[in-house]
């Protein structure tokens, strides 16, 4: 795979190819693993590379492990499937960012609309994004919800009873918004607390400002207070500096990892450690300072713009859209390696990855925003055995 340092931001300068650890900590700065380019969602308005930088050759495809291969789809016919999550009977539970419905599927392929949320405001970006269901779910039928509104972004929660998702409460408010960069994943951790990812919406500022909610992750209870450890007892904010991540998941020795998207040259998969900075807008990718933690692996913003992220079985699941393809990574012990691609170009841009039960991914689709003209089947939900 590719090693790469990556390009500061204020100097956009030319570094040489990363074969070993850096200065920093190497409990928190492995090296950085490269496979090679953002969220780059359409005309979201971002600059084009202003720098031309080395490359590594192309990834590894096709690992020892065995190719992951597509034996269903789920559904068909969805508009911006965005978030995923499954209920305790195997059920899961569909969010569509534009048109702001709340969908179930069962395993027999029905899909079932349960709720609409109006508080939600579609635009770019923005709209209804993720859900995460509650790990005591069989007694308090909670599921969390990630809405932009018209004034910020907000997680919400609500009981889902039979076919009905009934009246939302605002658990957390306050988190900016806007066109771009809103952030959205929802995900409950081993320790029982709901950690969120949330976007700078376009100014970058935001992601290193304590004061901001804009370009972190949260870690918070399910009413919606900063949770017991957080590094400020007062506040929701479990790690800062981040443009955007769209993808977390948590490994088998509960690590916490998430998938960012840079700028305009290189994207990021992040090993999140308690207080930790990433860089941005200081450091676009790799800046070996010892204030920022590294990324474990970077790609060119043209091969991934990641978003959702699964863990299963040793390795690490990421969705791409404008790379239009789905992503492999090695873990062990707190280090990412081999990040190996598949799919390429087969099924358009792939945004959300989850572990379905019985072991195989839940991959969605995410063309109905990327394509002037959608295919019959867009968007979908693909079954992907993972080999």
């Amino acid at each position: 795979m590719r090693g790469r340092r990556l390009v500061a931001v204020t100097t956009l300068a030319l570094v040489a190819l990363i074969a070993g650890c850096s200065g920093d900590d190497d409990s928190l700065q492995p090296p950085t693993v490269t496979a090679t380019p953002s969220d780059q969602e359409p005309s979201n308005g971002e600059p084009a590379p202003s720098t031309t930088q080395p490359r590594s050759p192309s990834p590894t495809r096709n690992t020892p492990a065995g190719p992951p291969r597509v034996v269903d789809t789920v559904a068909r016919n969805l508009s911006v499937p965005w978030g995923v999550d499954f209920l305790p009977d195997g059920t899961a539970i569909v969010t569509e960012r534009d048109t702001r419905r709340v969908l179930t599927i069962d395993d027999r392929g029905k899909v079932t609309e349960v709720g609409s949320v109006q508080e939600a405001a579609p635009q770019g970006e923005a709209g209804l994004l993720g859900v995460a269901v509650s790990p005591d779910f069989r007694d308090d039928r909670l599921v969390f919800l990630y809405v932009s509104t018209p004034t910020d972004n907000r997680i919400m929660r609500g009981e889902l009873r039979g076919d009905r998702l009934g009246p939302l409460r605002v658990i957390l408010s306050g988190i900016p918004n806007g066109f771009i960069h809103d952030g959205g994943r929802l995900q409950f951790g081993p320790d029982g607390y709901l950690y969120a990812s949330t976007g700078e919406t376009g100014n970058p500022e935001l992601a290193p400002d304590r004061d901001s909610l804009g370009g972190k992750i949260l870690r918070i209870t399910k009413d919606g207070d900063p949770a017991p450890g957080n590094p400020d007892p007062s506040s929701p904010i479990w790690t800062l500096g981040h443009r955007n991540v769209q993808g977390l998941a948590f490994d088998d020795q509960d690590n916490l990892w998430a998938s960012e998207f840079g700028d305009s040259t290189f994207d990021e998969l992040n090993l999140i450690r308690k207080g930790g900075n990433y860089g941005w807008p200081t450091f676009e990718g790799r800046g070996d300072d010892p204030d920022f933690v590294n990324p474990q692996v970077v790609w060119d913003t043209s091969e991934a713009s990641p978003s959702g992220l699964a863990y299963l079985d040793g390795q690490l699941w990421l969705g791409a859209l404008q790379g239009e393809r789905l992503w492999r990574v090695d873990v062990a012990d707190g280090r990412a390696t081999r990040p190996t691609d598949f799919f390429v170009g087969k099924y358009g841009r792939l945004r959300t990855v989850v572990v379905a039960p019985g072991g195989n991914l839940w991959v969605t689709t995410s063309n109905r925003d990327g394509r002037a003209t959608p295919g019959p089947d867009d968007d979908q939900i693909l079954v992907v055995d993972p080999g």
